[in-house]
């Protein structure tokens, strides 16, 4: 699992610095998750191709965390897609887009596909055989989701020295990797715990911004690997906090600490601020294990 960061600020673009946009490399998807201004043109300098993003995901309809994605389906027009492309996002984005399109006669040529959230629960909203995502409703000013990525267990695998000693045969590996139980050569049944050993742990990665101080979320976000929680200020402005319903970096590192999460990455920063590591040692007097986001950064989990 492989994340990159391709902005991480709140509110405005700067020259060098970009609103929030990010890619999660997990089981051979290239997930997008939200897309404000310069994402795609941060796309192109991270080195992440087009056409292997499928699936968009747009946590609010507020315009840092989704100015870019008209310009990014108008890209994958000109360069001829046809991969179908499917957009999570609350209800009203598909009408946003939809208008553009026709005001500028300039509809697909490959198959768009919105799926409206409108749910204050969390939900299921997509699943193959290896991933599952499900939303994280958060509390800011519109309706707002996170989004949870979670692996799904893998095969068993093979302990071989027990495999050959039990004199089991090739054709029979892979329903061992599935878990189930097979006959030896001299037909006896072999018990697969005998001859395999756990998979790997599955590994899964929260995604929280923009939000205010909200324990409700603890519960879904339970044990993931890595969370990337919004602290768009430092503890001396929890008074601006809580009328725009945005976090603290103080408050970012408590819901991880209750969440019992791997490691805490902090971003959407205020552009008030000059010295970012601010936020790292904040965050770090609750919670220890946490990281910075920045443009152009990568996590690997």
């Amino acid at each position: 699992m492989k994340l990159t960061i391709l902005g991480c600020h709140s509110a405005t673009p700067r020259i060098n610095t970009n609103p929030t946009a990010q890619v999660l490399e997990i089981k051979n998807h290239l997930f997008l998750i939200d897309c404000g201004e310069g994402t795609q043109v941060e796309l192109r300098r991270n080195k992440l191709k087009f056409n292997r993003i499928k699936h968009i995901f747009i946590s609010h309809l507020h315009g840092d965390h989704y100015f870019g994605l008209i310009g990014l389906i108008s890209t994958f027009r000109l360069l001829t897609r046809e991969t179908e492309l499917h957009i999570y996002a609350p209800k009203g984005l598909k009408e946003l887009v939809t208008l553009q399109m026709k005001l500028a006669n300039s509809w697909t040529n490959y198959q768009l596909i919105f799926h409206e959230l409108t749910s204050n629960e969390s939900e299921l909203i997509f699943e193959d055989d290896k991933v599952e995502v499900y939303t994280i409703p958060l509390d800011h000013r519109v309706y707002t989701n996170g989004f949870l990525f979670k692996e799904k267990p893998g095969e068993r695998k093979l302990d071989m020295n027990a495999v050959l000693n039990e004199d089991i045969d090739v054709a029979y590996y892979n329903k061992l990797k599935q878990g189930f139980d097979v006959e030896n050569n001299q037909g006896i049944l072999i018990k697969n715990e005998t001859v395999t050993k756990d998979p790997t742990k599955p590994k899964s990665y929260a995604f929280c911004s923009d939000t205010a101080y909200n324990e409700d979320l603890v519960h879904i976000i339970k044990g993931a690997s890595a969370l990337y929680h919004e602290s768009t200020f430092l503890d001396k402005h929890e008074k601006l906090a809580k009328p725009t319903k945005h976090s603290t970096a103080k408050q970012a590192a408590s819901i991880a600490k209750q969440a019992e999460v791997g490691k805490l990455i902090l971003g959407h920063y205020s552009t008030r601020y000059d010295n970012l590591n601010d936020f790292e040692l904040e965050a770090k007097t609750v919670f220890e294990n946490v990281e910075l986001a920045k443009d152009g950064k990568t996590f690997k989990f």
